[in-house]
């Protein structure tokens, strides 16, 4: 089982900690989910997030090989800026969700810490002859979100970078608590906040300059999980997986299919935007007190199974039990009635239209 460079600092605070992707992690901390959940949905958290994996790619073919083995249009992208892409399977099926940044001399790919070493075969079986240098990166770089309506006010003290004016999915770089990092505008919680990239041994300066009492609290992964749910965010192996699209899952926006370059699942994404979709992800709420739907659960449409609930909760801000699934296309919107198999009994839910709480993300 492998560790972050933070795992020392996490038992230090009484985090329980759990295996995860082949990492041990914090899934809570003494405050407990409720109480983490809140802190970033009102005020500031911190989310130790270095088992994601980093992927560097130099050399003079570097953004012509990106554009190949990802479906967003890297050629969109100048110095300073990241997207949001899709690493796919010749079926146009997702191998991994991604982010790209694009540096001067260089590009980053950031991937699931479940996927790295597929990821990484995938990635190096399309180099062919191209120029260009792959680095897996991923034990040498730490990552910590600082997600939360007072994250810009916390980073904004440690650092001379004006973090005001990055904009969202942009980087700037410098130092933070006097550590060099690149302060990205991303994250996965819906509310706005930065993702500071560093090397693996400065993570616990960073960390300690951070976290405290009149700073940020630290969030463990469950209300990492909470958060992004409510926010209708997906999750690899949960609501994408190498069985579903793009298309299916509602982000067509990640599709560049006339960017000028050919891309892995290019021609079975062609004729599924041509020929329509058969099913799409959908979220919903479960009609019943006190019912929780978990991950696998089989849903039923007109009494016929359709599918198994994808991502299933109960969410501190909703205050319900909340989910995803896919339903067939036709069926795919907000008001239908569904049920759900829990543990026998057939339970009423209804879909409604995601995310299931308003992003707060400053643009």
């Amino acid at each position: 089982m492998k560790q972050t460079p933070l795992h020392a600092v996490h038992v230090s605070l009484g985090a329980k900690m759990v295996p995860f992707a082949g990492f041990e992690m914090p899934v809570t901390y003494p405050s407990g989910i409720n109480s983490e959940h809140r802190a970033v949905r009102e005020d500031v958290g911190v989310f130790d997030v270095s088992h994601m994996g980093e992927f560097e790619i130099t050399g003079s073919d570097r953004n012509a090989f990106v554009q190949r083995v990802t479906c967003n249009d890297v050629g969109a992208l100048k110095p300073g800026q990241a997207q949001y892409s899709g690493i796919l399977t010749k079926d146009g099926t997702f191998v991994d969700d991604c982010l790209v940044y694009r540096f001067e001399d260089k590009l980053m790919m950031v991937v699931n810490a479940s996927n790295i070493q597929k990821d990484w075969d995938h990635i190096v079986a399309q180099k062919a002859g191209a120029n260009v240098r792959l680095r897996d990166i991923s034990d040498e770089t730490a990552l910590l979100a600082v997600q939360g309506p007072k994250a810009e006010g916390l980073v904004g003290q440690l650092t001379s970078l004006g973090v005001a004016m990055i904009p969202y999915y942009h980087f700037a770089q410098g130092k933070v608590a006097g550590v060099q990092c690149f302060v990205s505008r991303t994250g996965y919680t819906g509310e706005d906040g930065f993702e500071l990239y560093c090397r693996a041994g400065d993570a616990e300066k960073l960390w300690l300059a951070l976290v405290g009492a009149g700073r940020a609290e630290p969030v463990g992964l469950g209300a990492r999980d909470t958060l992004r749910l409510e926010a209708g965010l997906p999750l690899y192996g949960n609501d994408i997986d190498d069985t579903t699209t793009p298309y299916e899952a509602g982000l067509a926006f990640i599709v560049k299919l006339e960017k000028g370059a050919p891309f892995t699942g290019l021609e079975v994404l062609k004729k599924q935007k041509l020929e329509g979709i058969q099913r799409r992800l959908v979220g919903f709420k479960v009609t019943e007190p006190k019912i929780v739907a978990r991950p696998g659960f089989a849903v039923f449409l007109d009494g016929r199974q359709v599918d198994v609930v994808r991502s299933g909760t109960v969410t501190p801000t909703v205050n319900a039990a909340i989910g995803t699934t896919y339903l067939p296309a036709a069926r795919a919107r907000p008001g239908m009635k569904i049920e759900i198999d829990i543990r026998g009994k057939k339970v009423g839910a209804e879909t409604v239209k995601m995310p299931f709480v308003p992003h707060r993300i400053k643009k």
